[in-house]
């Protein structure tokens, strides 16, 4: 099994790849889920991915930052995951943006990776809210007294991320990583 550090590096260049992919076949990214990466720094630990909400939920419409950290003994040890921008959900945290999830926090195996984060695990975190677990109380609250007050909640905050996103770093970054494993 490969080391810690390549499994992170190759995690990290899915996402980066899928993004490439995209952005060049216009098509796929209508099709498809659309990944924006913008790294934090130059190292391949830290970096923010622009996530969408799934349709079918008060969340469709709405794109999230999100800071992903990969430890050390990444993908022995989960990512910590976070929003950055605001969302109301029961199992995020208002403040910090922490997630509750269970696969993530306690249930994590090296056979996940951050597509299934992407892919999987959030989405049905927004679709499937479980205000008995929750980080948000008022939110927890509110759902379980009136779906419909709580979803009107849900849709009135501003859920799309400002940012620029610095694709010329992310190629560069995509650029460095397949020449170190000589796919270039």
């Amino acid at each position: 099994m490969s080391s810690p550090s390549k499994r992170r590096e190759m995690d990290l260049m899915k996402l980066l790849i899928l993004q490439l992919i995209f952005s060049k076949f216009y098509f796929l990214f209508l099709m498809m889920s659309d990944y924006k990466v913008e790294m934090i720094n130059d190292g391949m630990q830290e970096f923010y991915v622009h996530f969408h909400g799934p349709s079918d939920s008060p969340y469709h419409g709405g794109v999230w930052r999100i800071r992903v950290e990969l430890p050390d003994a990444y993908p022995y040890k989960s990512p910590s995951i976070g929003f950055v921008n605001k969302i109301y959900h029961p199992n995020v945290d208002e403040m910090s943006g922490s997630v509750c999830l269970d696969v993530i926090n306690q249930t994590w195996s090296p056979m996940f990776d951050l597509v299934n984060v992407f892919e999987v695990f959030l989405p049905q975190l927004l679709l499937y809210p479980n205000p008995s677990d929750p980080l948000n109380g008022e939110a927890a609250a509110l759902m379980m007294r009136d779906r419909t007050a709580y979803e009107q909640r849900v849709k009135g905050i501003d859920h799309v991320q400002h940012s620029k996103f610095p694709i010329m770093l992310a190629l560069k970054c995509q650029c460095l990583w397949l020449r170190s494993t000589n796919f270039l």
